[in-house]
């Protein structure tokens, strides 16, 4: 519990600081670099709410993507394999290794976290600059070719390259969501309803950052489908099949539900999934890419 919370208060943190950093790079090319190439937008109030959104939206999640391994860890209490102890954590630090080779990739961070669920996570900012985390809950209720299906479904994620359009994507809705938000907020204010305009600014906030999420959990799923079909590719499809059938079991019989928007969620191997908020999960439902296996037979 303690380690949690020094990990949401690290990320509060880690979040202050970047939206000071952000706040300094805005200054900097609004009235240096821009001005240094002949483009002055000091005076064009659209220009100027354009490039503020637009350094608010990219660079907060190129931040979070170049530090998303040190959020990973500050969000999970987990420790890191440099020699295994046990057999789970050999086939765990072998299997990564040896898909790194055959990627011809650096063999990312190997780590595990302490969860009941059977998961695992991959993120980072480059192919060469990543790291995976499983749970123990994988370790105890996975059969070693299913750990290792797994594992191929996560390099899979890193091999794809999925955190950094994951992040671009993010990129463009976020300037979009602050460019609009902000649009309408001047609107109202220069016609002396300021009051009104900072009502429809966090109103706009909400409403287009949940079309936003909407949008990026659907990529999210795509990329899944694309992580099951390298993990198939890796070792047949059959131990991955059988990875995410013991998973639907887990579930079922523990009777839990994973949480859709977590933190770490579009990062990791299952999520929960249910009727009209599909929309909203970062994971197809399981029967939904078994069957896509099965066609890879």
């Amino acid at each position: 519990m303690l380690r949690n919370l020094k990990g949401i208060a690290l990320l509060l943190i880690a979040n202050f600081l970047i939206m000071i950093t952000l706040g300094v790079v805005y200054v900097v090319l609004a009235n240096f670099v821009l001005p240094a190439f002949g483009i002055d937008i000091r005076g064009s109030v659209d220009g100027t709410i354009l490039l503020y959104a637009g350094v608010l939206g990219f660079g907060g999640a190129f931040i979070s993507l170049a530090f998303s391994k040190q959020f990973a860890r500050a969000m999970l209490d987990c420790y890191q394999i440099t020699e295994p102890r046990t057999r789970p954590e050999e086939v765990v630090f072998q299997t990564v290794r040896e898909l790194a080779q055959r990627l011809h990739v650096k063999t990312p961070e190997v780590w595990v976290y302490d969860a009941p669920d059977p998961n695992a996570v991959a993120t980072g900012p480059t192919k060469n600059n990543a790291m995976v985390a499983v749970s123990t809950g994988l370790l105890e209720n996975l059969k070693e070719e299913e750990i290792r299906s797994v594992l191929a479904h996560e390099m899979g994620h890193v091999w794809n390259g999925d955190m950094f359009t994951t992040t671009v994507l993010a990129g463009l809705l976020n300037t979009f969501v602050y460019f609009i938000s902000m649009w309408v907020e001047r609107f109202f204010r220069e016609r002396d309803q300021a009051i009104l305009g900072i009502v429809a600014f966090y109103v706009l906030q909400i409403v287009l950052g949940i079309l936003a999420m909407i949008v990026i959990n659907w990529h999210s799923r795509r990329r899944e489908f694309e992580a099951d079909r390298f993990s198939g590719k890796a070792y047949g499809p059959a131990p991955m099949i059988s990875a995410l059938q013991s998973i639907q079991r887990y579930v079922e019989a523990a009777k839990m539900e994973y949480a859709t928007h977590d933190a770490l969620a579009t990062m990791k191997i299952s999520g929960g999934t249910g009727g009209w908020m599909n929309l909203f999960a970062t994971h197809p439902p399981i029967d939904e890419r078994i069957a896509a296996l099965r066609r890879l037979a």
